[in-house]
């Protein structure tokens, strides 16, 4: 999402910028949200309503809008820039780390990401809008398979509703594509936690681990190579699973033999993914090297469950041009067509 500048912002857009900053800087969820109802609130309200409410003092009687949401709405009214936004924009706008510069300018989508249809926070307009004006040229929405009931995983019938979607909004925006995707459970025996059938109307699918991550060793190991190699499967997810910060709290990789995976993955020609988010930074840099000399493809992705995570993917960009991965073995460097092309099999 581009920064603001001194010009006049439409209280919609500021509402929406200060999320986008919050998220970005993983604010508190609860923070976050009071903008965005606000900015569902303001969306729904007409003018000539905001502008009498303004006027009254009354604004606050509103739904979702209360103290801090008022004096923005109010302040973009009047045609000011609004405080909080021109003090958010100078606490939060920089950088988020330090290098990769020059690997996220040539990432052109993003392969994982989540929508209020599962565990995000954010209707599907919103994550596209953002990811438009991030400059990306797709995106690949890929919420929760069934049986990650705790994420709201989606059943079969849920899906092909939300397939529906996606296809609607894909045919109406123009310069991006929106594809159709999931993340899917790898089972304790190493199948795939959708029908093929349903497997089968997608265009990208991002598999992972997501329970019993404690398994042993050999366990993991046959679990993993059996969901690589199945010709459904297009990148492993968060391989380990790890957490190393953040609210969650920490959690140890599992264990699996890591050359065994990935010998599995560049021969079934899966893509090993870089997880952007700072709270898991998985797979570890030396698994990266291991995945490297393999001879694997890898994906960086952002995991995004909010509009500002989807900014995440320069985590993973300065991962790997630090680590030396070829650009032309990032999946997400290539366009859309050679991406499908490529998922299709």
């Amino acid at each position: 999402m581009a920064a603001s500048d001194d010009a006049a912002i439409e209280p919609v857009d500021a509402l929406r910028r200060i999320a986008f900053l919050l998220e970005r800087s993983r604010a508190g969820t609860y923070r976050v949200q009071a903008f965005r109802k606000a900015a569902d609130t303001v969306l729904a309200t007409s003018r000539a309503d905001l502008d009498r409410h303004a006027a009254e003092g009354s604004l606050q009687s509103l739904p979702g809008i209360g103290k801090a949401t008022e004096a923005v709405v109010r302040e973009a009214l009047a045609g000011e820039q609004p405080a909080y936004l021109t003090s958010l924009e100078e606490k939060t706008s920089g950088p988020l780390v330090e290098g990769g510069e020059e690997y996220a300018a040539q990432l052109r989508g993003d392969c994982h990401c989540h929508s209020d249809w599962s565990d995000g926070g954010s209707p599907i307009p919103e994550m596209v809008a953002t990811a438009m004006e991030l400059g990306r040229e797709y995106l690949v929405l890929t919420d929760h398979s069934p049986r990650l009931r705790v994420a709201n995983g989606l059943s079969a019938e849920r899906l092909t509703q939300q397939l529906k979607v996606v296809d609607t909004i894909d045919r109406h925006v123009e310069d991006f594509r929106l594809l159709r995707g999931i993340e899917v459970d790898i089972l304790d025996d190493g199948s795939l936690d959708q029908s093929e059938d349903m497997l089968g109307r997608l265009q990208v699918r991002v598999a992972s681990v997501h329970s019993k991550l404690a398994m042993s060793k050999d366990a993991m190991t046959r679990r993993m190579i059996g969901a690589v190699r199945n010709p459904r499967t297009n990148i492993l997810g968060h391989c380990t699973g790890r957490l190393v910060e953040g609210d969650r709290g920490k959690r140890k990789q599992s264990t699996f033999d890591a050359k065994a995976v990935f010998e599995a993955c560049a021969e079934h020609d899966v893509a090993v993914e870089i997880n952007s988010r700072p709270e898991r930074r998985d797979p570890p840099d030396e698994l990266i090297a291991l995945a490297m000399e393999a001879g694997c493809l890898f994906s960086i992705d952002s995991d995004a469950h909010a509009p500002g995570q989807l900014d995440f993917l320069v985590y993973g960009a300065e991962r790997a041009q630090r680590l030396g991965v070829p650009l032309e073995r990032i999946v997400t460097t290539w366009e859309a067509d050679r991406l499908l092309d490529w998922a299709s099999g």
